[in-house]
């Protein structure tokens, strides 16, 4: 079965190669990583004899999801090496940014052939290996069973889709499962599907969603004493001093846009000037991909709407040391567009917003995280796609703590609504973060789930 399974990766991956190709040359994707992602790690690795924790986290959401576990875990453990992976070049370049204060080093997670995982576990030498998400790979997890390595996923979650594929695959899946040391998934629905699909009784856990436990350096009640949260503040007073964001009380955030959502937005803000009252709305978009900045700057161009590059703006300080000042940013600070075309600043706008859109929902991608938004006690606003957070999603709908607009033309006039009702707007903010609040508590639980699984 394993057999087959890697010659299926092999020609997959044989099948993919001219799209590798095209992205390591068009937006240089992959080419930088490629010696890591065959399980060539710096030589770095090898000189840490310290008992070493391994995350992975795919992508962005996925690291953002871990960062109070991360967090959570140098502090409660700092006698370990702790150590990152991603699968994408956002979420790595996130993750680097992070080195060495928050963890010890980041790299990619190896390709799921026997030779490239057993090499990576070689270098990086294991004590456990904690997954975000369902992120099932049968020859790693195989090799870490093998080698007596603890394997924990954690904030997992099985959809009725991918349950159902999973299903079709029970035997070959529960054989995948049964090396997992720990299952600790989001809900009792998402655990009663692991024990469905073969997972053992005993190593599948309950301890609610981590998104929920959002990090304070995002958290509008965040401590501006602590090193995290004087990072994020000075972030947000050098984007209102770059965009004079505090006078722009009709701001629209339009975040982890997807390939025609950038369009609808635009077409919303038009809509939205046109009305009495709101001949003042601005729009920051921010690209879930960063091989779409270009794409989604000629789109704003073709608008008519003024607008500024966020990227510039950094361009422009750091040329200046930083002490850029008043005339300098004039013309960025009355676009009627800002395109936020940089990497981990998202959250830190939405303290802005008047109203967000939280992206990929719109069109068939599934949607995006909405609970940085409702840190910041935002209205939020999303399209029918949303099946990657149905539970949050289906959490805050039944609090009337977001609007989903079922279809483009309804997704404007819910703009202008929550941009001209302000106590409307404010009062689903408000439903939005008390629902925040009240379920966190992931991180404790997932903690003591997997210090009693190794010890």
């Amino acid at each position: 079965m394993y057999f087959f399974y890697s010659l299926a990766l092999t020609l997959l991956f044989l099948a993919l190669l001219p799209y590798f190709i095209y992205q390591a040359v068009r937006h240089g994707k992959y080419a930088g990583s490629f010696k890591q992602r065959l399980g060539r790690l710096p030589a770095s690795f090898g000189s840490d004899s310290r008992p070493t924790i391994w995350v992975h986290a795919v992508s962005v959401g996925e690291f953002n999801a871990a960062r109070p576990l991360i967090e959570s875990l140098r502090r409660e453990m700092p006698s370990r090496r702790l150590v990152v992976s991603t699968t994408t070049l956002t979420g790595q370049q996130l993750a680097q940014a992070q080195v060495p204060d928050a963890f010890d080093a980041a790299f990619y997670f190896p390709f799921d052939w026997a030779f490239a995982v057993r090499r990576a576990l070689d270098q990086v030498n294991p004590e456990a290996v904690i997954i975000l998400e369902t992120e099932l790979w049968p020859n790693f997890l195989r090799e870490c069973r093998r080698r007596g390595v603890m394997t924990a996923v954690v904030n997992g979650r099985f959809s009725p889709r991918s349950f159902a594929r999973y299903l079709k695959w029970r035997r070959f899946t529960s054989r995948m499962l049964a090396d997992v040391s720990l299952l600790i998934m989001q809900s009792e629905a998402d655990g009663e599907r692991a024990r469905q699909l073969g997972a053992p009784v005993g190593n599948v856990r309950v301890c609610g969603n981590l998104k929920y436990d959002v990090r304070d350096n995002e958290s509008a009640l965040l401590d501006s004493e602590s090193a995290d949260g004087l990072r994020a503040s000075n972030l947000q007073e050098e984007l209102d001093r770059q965009f004079a964001l505090s006078d722009s009380p009709r701001l629209i955030v339009a975040g982890s846009t997807a390939p025609g959502e950038e369009k609808i937005s635009l077409a919303a803000l038009h809509e939205a000037r046109a009305c009495s009252g709101l001949e003042d709305a601005r729009l920051i978009l921010a690209p879930r991909h960063p091989e779409r900045f270009d794409e989604v700057a000629a789109l704003i161009e073709q608008s008519g709407f003024s607008f500024a590059r966020r990227s510039e703006a950094v361009s422009l300080s750091a040329a200046h040391g930083g002490a850029v000042e008043g005339s300098e940013w004039a013309a960025s600070r009355g676009t009627d567009v800002i395109l936020l075309d940089t990497i981990g600043e998202l959250a830190s706008v939405y303290r802005f917003a008047a109203v967000v859109f939280v992206g990929g929902s719109l069109v068939p991608r599934g949607g995006h995280n909405i609970i940085e938004p409702a840190v910041y006690a935002k209205p939020i606003i999303v399209g029918p796609h949303t099946e990657n957070f149905r539970q949050i999603v289906s959490d805050f709908a039944s609090r009337h703590a977001l609007v989903q607009s079922e279809t483009v033309e309804s997704f404007a006039r819910e703009v202008i609504r929550l941009l001209s009702d302000r106590k409307s707007a404010e009062e689903m903010g408000a439903r939005a973060q008390a629902i925040l609040l009240e379920n966190r508590g992931a991180t404790p639980c997932i903690i003591a789930a997997i210090r009693e699984r190794m010890s």
